[in-house]
């Protein structure tokens, strides 16, 4: 049996809201992707929600536009909303780094 250290202790759990393959959709997810191997390497875990597929999943996290990113753990919950190319502006929006 291996052992997954990954699947131990995610601090950090983002959901990435989009609606099909949009260009701003794959570019926020590859920004998201980058900014979180660089600053939070084995501790999160990133949720892709298709609302193409599962509109009905907007409602509980009121998403208004997309793509949208929320933080869901820690809290607060926090919310960016586009295509993630802000670094900085992402990475202080998550609290990751102060403002």
């Amino acid at each position: 049996m291996e052992f997954d250290e990954t699947a131990i202790d995610k601090k950090w759990e983002l959901r990435l809201y989009v609606a099909g393959k949009t260009p701003k959709s794959v570019t926020a997810l590859s920004n998201l992707k980058k900014y979180c191997e660089e600053h939070l390497k084995g501790q999160y875990r990133i949720q892709v929600i298709d609302l193409l597929e599962q509109p009905q999943l907007a409602e509980g996290d009121q998403i208004l536009a997309i793509p949208t990113l929320v933080r869901k753990v820690p809290e607060p919950i926090r919310k960016i909303i586009g295509d993630l190319s802000n670094e900085e502006k992402v990475l202080v929006g998550l609290n990751i780094r102060p403002a």
